[in-house]
């Protein structure tokens, strides 16, 4: 019988948990971009 491998498992969890955390920053990231451009286009700069 073999034994589980917990140092594996928690560092896949972890790898995990991390690159969710970066999709998550990603699209935040776009959505305030993408707020920001249609915000220039409703309000063209004074130049």
């Amino acid at each position: 019988m073999f034994k589980p491998n917990y140092s594996f498992e928690k560092r896949q969890k972890e790898l995990a948990k991390q690159k969710k955390k970066e999709e998550k920053k990603q699209r935040k990231l776009e959505k305030k971009k993408k707020a920001v451009e249609e915000n220039e286009d409703t309000y063209p700069s004074e130049e």
